[in-house]
């Protein structure tokens, strides 16, 4: 494919959902990645949770949209991979409401998009998950800190929703997205790399691949997770955003799961701002445990997202598997790491960049941040509704594009996604 109408740089979970877009659209799409096969990057690390907890109404309805999509996931891929199919796997979502999460705002929501949930007094939450400690710890506190080992001081109550779960394989899925997108003539190519992003004035004219090959299309898309910085800068765009994003390093572990916290056992997929930490359930009696970037954890970001190291580290082991022994007291700390490394394409508010650029024809979908697979579903449509705008003479920046869930009837203002928004009040941290 020599001149492409679109040229996608990246082949996660994300660069998929907007190849197939285009592509069932019309549109003649090439991918480039420089990893070796669809979501092989972050996506390969993602924990998969889809889940409705963000902080305002665009990211919530974002994800309740995009997890219908989720719920039918073979119908909306619309295509049988030889290679085998994502599954959900519907576990239900328990947040516990501590200093600073009340989840208030989350139930008013929820309440007008027809999202189901329960509050749970800590009574009712041992009754159902007998192994919990519902004890408050709060803040949370690095455990060379001589309180981590104080008793708790109070009982927690948590919200908890039904319907939220996990994609059994993220990989897979972006893999399921791709050969849906490659029947429908787009083209992928890995192992090639863009070095860079070729305009004439104010417009994008295509890009130049590792090896001097150049390739012609009026449209690019940054999707290229951890490395979409450095094509922003290639681009010229990144100085003028007001949100910037960074590669963030992470570690997420893969522990055995004690007795009651099972798939078996009905156990919920847990967010526990209390103490720092998410974890679920997963698949072989194991969990999968990560952080929510507490103010008490050093952020490890990164320069050069080649250059870094994927391997798990004993404090970051120490410190997740401690702070899970609070939470699930019949834990048993194993003694051997079982986890990767991974990275986030972190935004300054971590809530995501969907938007147009200076440069007409350039397009970002990045700075996903650790929470954003939920919703690739989404993020292909978002893609197309702001690719046609700007042929259409919209200038988003001034007249903000909007995208109607197909779910709810309600619109989506991608404007909560701009490069040149004012800093979200948020979370602060992986959830969003």
């Amino acid at each position: 494919m020599s001149s492409p109408d679109v040229v996608v740089i990246g082949g996660g979970v994300m660069g998929a959902s907007i190849a197939l877009e285009l592509s069932r659209n019309g549109r003649t799409v090439l991918v480039v990645d420089k990893g070796g096969a669809p979501g092989a990057g972050s996506t390969s690390a993602s924990s998969a949770i889809i889940r409705f907890t963000y902080s305002n109404y665009n990211t919530i309805l974002m994800a309740w949209e995009s997890a219908q999509h989720w719920f039918k996931w073979n119908e909306f891929v619309g295509a049988e991979d030889p290679d085998g199919m994502a599954k959900y796997v519907q576990t239900g979502y328990l947040v516990f409401l501590t200093e600073g999460y009340d989840g208030v705002r989350q139930r008013e929501l929820w309440d007008q998009f027809g999202i189901p949930y329960e509050l749970l007094s800590p009574e009712q939450v041992r009754d159902r998950w007998p192994a919990f400690e519902t004890g408050k710890f709060y803040p949370p506190k690095s455990i060379e800190d001589p309180a981590f080992a104080d008793d708790p001081y109070d009982q927690l109550w948590a919200l908890y929703d039904p319907l939220s779960g996990f994609m059994d394989d993220p990989m897979l899925a972006a893999h399921n997205l791709a050969h849906a997108a490659r029947l429908e003539g787009a083209e992928f190519r890995f192992h090639t790399e863009v070095v860079e992003i070729r305009r004439d004035a104010d417009r994008v004219i295509g890009v130049t691949l590792a090896g001097g090959e150049q390739v012609d299309a009026p449209i690019v898309i940054n999707a290229a997770g951890p490395h979409a910085a450095k094509i922003n800068r290639m681009a010229g765009v990144y100085g003028e955003m007001k949100v910037h994003h960074q590669p963030l390093r992470q570690e997420v572990f893969s522990p055995p799961a004690p007795k009651g916290f099972r798939l078996e056992d009905d156990a919920p997929i847990v967010a526990d701002l209390d103490l720092g930490q998410y974890f679920r359930p997963h698949m072989g009696d194991l969990l999968n445990v990560g952080t929510t970037e507490p103010a008490c954890d050093p952020l490890h970001f990164i320069e050069d997202a080649d250059d870094w190291n994927d391997s798990t580290t004993v404090e970051f082991f120490e410190r997740v598997m401690l702070r899970l022994a609070r939470r699930l007291p019949d834990f048993g700390i194993p003694l051997k790491p079982l986890g990767i490394g991974a990275l986030y394409d972190v935004t300054d508010d971590w809530i995501p960049l969907y938007d147009k650029t200076s440069l007409g024809g350039f397009f970002m979908a990045c700075g996903t941040s650790g929470n954003q697979f939920k919703n690739a579903p989404l993020v292909g449509k978002f893609m197309r509704a702001l690719i046609e705008a700007a042929e259409r003479g919209v200038d988003h920046d001034v007249d903000p594009v909007k995208v109607v869930g197909a779910h709810t009837g309600q619109e989506i203002d991608l404007s909560a996604f701009s490069r040149l928004r004012t800093q979200a009040v948020t979370a602060g941290n992986v959830m969003g």
